[in-house]
């Protein structure tokens, strides 16, 4: 969410007079994150969230935009995109696709608590079965192909360790996802980057309330167990070497397994799906430090956290069934 590309004042106005969204109060961007531009939009309406899409095209936008729209139409705490008087939910601004959605109550919470864990895995579940009738699909476009494409650009980067590692675990990947319990797991559209910072929380620390999910840019239909997977190798660790805090991690797990149990491939795939969850993020991280592309306000994230939680990983993992139990 950097500043790629600046929105003036006149901007917003102009693009206010394709919605009925009342007048322009303030514009403020947002500084948060590496992928799209970002403001916090106040009309005399109320609280918006201005994105211009950086990376994604015109016509892939769409399976995000009216996912988040399905979503917040069955009830789920989503960003809910606006409509245009033409009646679409995407335009443009700068020769950028562009987009008006709400802003969620809440806010980020950097240390979160067992309840915090617990209400974001309850609604990430009732996420996957909300969506489960969405009639888009695209896949996830940071799987295995873009692993595939992006890893032989950043290994002249890397030493000797680091290329033997992350070798090992795409060639050890790539035979998961050919295989037959790979096959079986289920799956759908899903957020694909629920780290602690896309989950919004009101309330207090003794009696959260969820604000709702943002940041919907990466989903995409994967299988529900690595959106799973993602979301615990963030929310359930010891941020200094990448282990897992087993409390959290049971109450992140048993909350979910309530509303929709797991599956005896998703118990099976657990270990492997964890180690692609971690890789998926070392090699965007990676990317984006080694080959950046230019922002006024890029502030790329650590590569070396993803690579000790990948080496934490590969070490013997907990059964799902022992951590639900």
């Amino acid at each position: 969410m950097a500043v790629f590309t600046p929105v003036t004042d006149a901007d917003a106005r102009a693009l206010l007079q394709h919605y009925n969204l009342g007048e322009l109060v303030s514009l403020r961007g947002i500084s948060a994150g590496i992928e799209n531009t970002n403001y916090f939009l106040t009309t005399t309406t109320g609280e918006y969230v201005l994105t211009l899409f950086e990376v994604l095209t015109f016509e892939q936008l769409p399976f995000y935009i009216e996912l988040m729209h399905h979503l917040a139409e069955k009830g789920i705490p989503v960003p809910s995109p606006q409509t245009l008087k033409n009646g679409q939910r995407l335009t443009r601004m700068h020769d950028k696709p562009c987009a008006i959605v709400t802003r969620l109550d809440g806010s980020y919470v950097p240390e979160p608590n067992l309840k915090h864990c617990a209400l974001a895995a309850q609604t990430l579940a009732q996420t996957h079965l909300a969506a489960q009738d969405y009639p888009l699909t695209q896949p996830n476009l940071r799987s295995l192909p873009w692993w595939e494409q992006t890893i032989p650009a950043i290994l002249p980067f890397l030493n000797a360790e680091q290329h033997q590692l992350i070798t090992t675990v795409l060639t050890e990947q790539q035979a998961f996802f050919a295989s037959e319990l790979y096959a079986q797991l289920p799956s759908g559209p899903a957020h694909c980057d629920l780290f602690r910072d896309n989950v919004l929380f009101a309330g207090t620390a003794e009696q959260p309330v969820m604000g709702g999910f943002i940041d919907f840019y990466f989903a995409g239909c994967d299988t529900w167990i690595f959106d799973i997977a993602v979301s615990v190798n963030d929310w359930c660790i010891e941020r200094d070497t990448g282990t897992f805090l087993l409390e959290p991690l049971r109450a992140w797990l048993g909350a979910y397994h309530a509303i929709r149990p797991f599956t005896e491939a998703e118990k099976q795939a657990w270990p492997l799906v964890l180690q692609a969850a971690a890789l998926r993020f070392w090699v965007s991280r990676l990317y984006d430090f080694y080959l950046p592309r230019p922002a006024q306000t890029l502030k790329p994230h650590d590569p070396t956290h993803f690579e000790r939680v990948l080496q934490a990983r590969r070490q013997p993992q907990i059964s799902l069934d022992e951590l639900i139990g």
